[in-house]
């Protein structure tokens, strides 16, 4: 593939330009990061996450869920209350790579997965936010990854074909979809796995 066939380049957030985890925030509460997983699993939170993801205000997600695990009320409020700790910072290799291909000239567009309520405590605080041309965010319009919809709203605003966009997203499932819909694609690994497969498709020198 040549960087010709490229016209713009699509990232995630979470996990590719923010470091962000529930660990980041219960590491507060939590001796080890295995009893953090153990209480991430038996309250679903991956699940009970993806629905403010797509839109669910906060307040009723933490009320609902406090009701079904009463036993850790405290915690799940918890995850409202201190949601910015959860965000270490920016993953500073991939913004240095952001910089570069914003240098090169390729439109930077943003499609991740976040609430509608959490997103702004964040967009001005890391001027990175700023190289991106458009950026669609899930709770905003009430659509998440892997959802087809979400991909197909995306380059309707921003009036492109998926086969001229670069998608990059450390979920499998998420790169499974955008491949399917016609996206190139790199699973976002590490900023250096990152760099190495951009200079393999002539993206980056």
């Amino acid at each position: 593939m040549s960087q010709q066939n490229i016209k713009a380049i699509v990232f995630d957030f979470g996990g590719v330009l923010v470091d962000w985890s529930p660990h980041n925030l219960y590491r507060h509460y939590f001796d080890q990061p295995h009893e953090i997983d153990r209480f991430l699993k038996e309250i679903e939170f991956a699940e009970w996450n993806a629905l403010q993801d797509k839109g669910r205000p906060f307040a009723q997600a933490v009320a609902e869920h406090s009701t079904k695990f009463p036993q850790y009320a405290q915690l799940i409020h918890a995850y409202h209350e201190r949601w910015e700790d959860s965000i270490v910072g920016p993953i500073e290799g991939t913004t240095r790579i952001l910089k570069k291909l914003k240098q090169k000239g390729y439109p930077l567009y943003g499609l991740s997965n976040w609430s509608a309520e959490t997103f702004p405590l964040i967009r001005n605080k890391y001027k990175f936010f700023d190289l991106f041309d458009y950026i669609l965010i899930s709770g905003e319009v009430k659509m998440i990854k892997p959802e087809p919809g979400i991909f197909d709203l995306l380059l309707n605003r921003i009036n492109l074909e998926a086969w001229a966009c670069l998608f990059i997203d450390d979920s499998e499932a998420n790169i499974k979809v955008a491949a399917r819909l016609g996206f190139n694609t790199i699973r976002f690994q590490s900023p250096t796995q990152l760099a190495v497969e951009l200079m393999q498709r002539n993206i980056l020198d």
